[in-house]
C-alpha cells in the first residue's frame, strides 16, 4: 500500500489534519455537525462533560460525553464544498495513520449526525417543526466528482425527479442518497421524508431577490413530487454530501432540521433559535443512549 503524499492529506506543524486542527484521539465516534460555530457551545452543554475544544476558523470541535459514552460537536460553516472537507477530514482521522499515511487496516465507523435548519416546501409542515432526512438529494453536484458514486445513488429516484423536474442542462446533475437505517431508527419519533441540498440560499432554492431565476416554478415542482409515499420536505444546503461521502467512506450518517420558514405559506420564525435547545437536547440524548 502506497502512502498518501504530503500534498494530498497536508498535516499541521504539530501533526493535526490540516482545516479541523484534530489528532485522531480528539473525536469520538458519535459526532454532532452544526454549521454555526456559536452552536458548538450550545450542544456541548448538554454533554456531561467537556473535555476538549479547538477551533480553526469556521471549523470548532468540543468533545466530552454523555451518558458515559464520548460525543464530539463539530461546526461545519455552510455548504456542501465544507462538509466536502470536514467528512474527509473526520473520515482520516478514523481511518488513516497519520504518521505513516497508510490506511489503517480496520475500518472505524463513525455515527454521525447533522443538526440544523432548514425552509419546508409542504404547506402541512410547520415552522418550528424538527424534520428528518430520510433521503437527500443533492443538487449541488458534489458527489458526481466521486467515482462510485452510482453504487451509494437511488438512481430510479434521480430519474424520476429528473423527469419531473424537467431541470436545464445547464445545472449539475443531481444525485440521491439515504441517511443511515441505524440512526433513522433512533430518529423515528420525528417526521421524516425527503430533503434537498441546494448550492445557494438565494436562487439554488428558488428565491428572487433581484435576479430572477432559470426555472420560476420550481418549488411548484418539487411540492408536487413524490416517491414511494415520500414527499420532499425541505430545503437545506448539506445533509447530501454528509449522506452520499459518508456511505461512500462506510460511516452513519443523518440529518434533522428545524423548520424556520415554510416557503409554501410565506412564513418565517424570527424566534426560531429558542426551540433548538431542546431538539439539540433531544438528539443528543437519543445518539447516547
Amino acid at each position: 500500500m502506497k502512502p498518501i503524499e504530503d500534498s494530498e492529506l497536508i498535516l499541521n506543524a504539530d501533526g493535526t489534519i490540516f482545516h479541523l486542527h484534530l489528532k485522531p484521539e480528539n473525536i469520538a465516534d458519535n459526532i454532532i455537525l452544526v454549521g454555526d460555530q456559536d452552536r458548538v457551545k450550545v450542544v456541548a452543554d448538554f454533554f456531561d462533560t467537556q473535555d476538549f475544544e479547538v477551533q480553526n476558523r469556521e471549523f470548532k470541535t468540543i468533545t466530552g460525553t454523555k451518558n458515559g459514552k464520548r460525543i464530539s460537536v463539530v461546526s461545519t460553516g455552510i455548504g456542501t464544498d465544507n462538509i466536502d472537507i470536514v467528512l474527509t477530514e473526520l473520515d482520516a482521522l478514523a481511518n488513516i495513520d497519520l504518521k505513516t499515511r497508510l490506511i489503517n487496516y480496520q475500518h472505524r465507523t463513525l455515527n454521525i449526525v447533522r443538526i440544523g435548519t432548514c425552509g419546508s416546501l409542504q404547506a402541512d409542515i410547520p415552522v418550528g417543526e424538527p424534520v428528518v432526512t430520510a433521503i437527500s438529494g443533492g443538487l449541488d453536484g458534489l458527489l458526481n466528482f466521486y467515482k462510485d458514486r452510482d453504487s451509494v445513488c437511488n438512481l430510479e429516484l434521480e430519474k424520476k425527479f429528473q423527469e419531473h423536474t424537467r431541470r436545464s442542462r445547464l445545472l449539475a446533475s443531481p444525485y440521491f442518497v439515504e441517511s443511515s437505517s441505524q440512526l433513522l431508527e433512533k430518529l423515528k419519533v420525528y417526521r421524516s421524508g425527503i430533503t434537498l441540498s441546494s448550492p445557494g440560499f438565494y436562487g439554488p432554492q428558488g428565491r428572487v431577490v433581484r435576479l430572477d431565476i432559470i426555472d420560476s416554478a420550481i418549488n411548484e415542482k418539487l411540492e408536487s413530487f413524490e416517491y414511494k409515499g415520500m414527499k420532499i420536505n425541505n430545503y437545506e444546503m448539506e445533509s447530501s454530501a454528509i449522506n452520499g461521502l459518508g456511505k461512500l467512506l462506510g460511516h452513519n450518517t443523518a440529518t434533522i432540521c428545524l423548520v424556520i420558514a415554510n416557503r409554501r405559506c410565506k412564513e418565517f420564525a424570527p424566534n426560531y433559535r429558542n426551540a433548538m435547545p431542546d431538539l439539540i437536547s433531544n438528539v443528543v440524548n437519543l445518539l447516547t443512549a
